[in-house]
């Protein structure tokens, strides 16, 4: 998962943007674009957990990246609570593997754990 996440990262970087912030605005940018704010907050919940919850839920699991990048596309239920997560299937592979990477990089050491 890391090499995964690292190798999204440099391509990022690649693109002649700083990886951190490109993954930051871009990660952002799509999950705003993409209506994911309608449900999910960073730092809080609201319909759907916080972002930051879920990055840390998965943070440093095997396959965690391609995991959320197919649950953003195909949705899931029980995994949150009651309320099902409805299919996003007008994200394409790979915005959702740039938005799961973002989600992912909010699980930082720095910040404190949500709970």
């Amino acid at each position: 998962m890391r090499s995964r996440f690292i190798f999204v990262l440099l391509c990022w970087a690649g693109l002649g943007l700083p990886a951190a912030v490109s993954a930051q605005t871009t990660g952002i940018d799509l999950a705003k674009s993409n209506s994911c704010m309608a449900c999910h907050q960073v730092d809080s919940k609201r319909v759907g957990p916080a972002f930051r919850l879920v990055a840390q839920r998965f943070a440093d699991q095997e396959g965690a990246l391609d995991y959320l990048a197919n649950a953003i596309r195909h949705g899931g239920r029980g995994r949150w609570g009651a309320v099902p997560m409805p299919a996003q299937p007008q994200v394409s592979p790979a915005n959702a593997q740039i938005i799961a990477a973002w989600i992912l990089s909010l699980a930082s050491k720095d910040l404190p754990e949500i709970k």
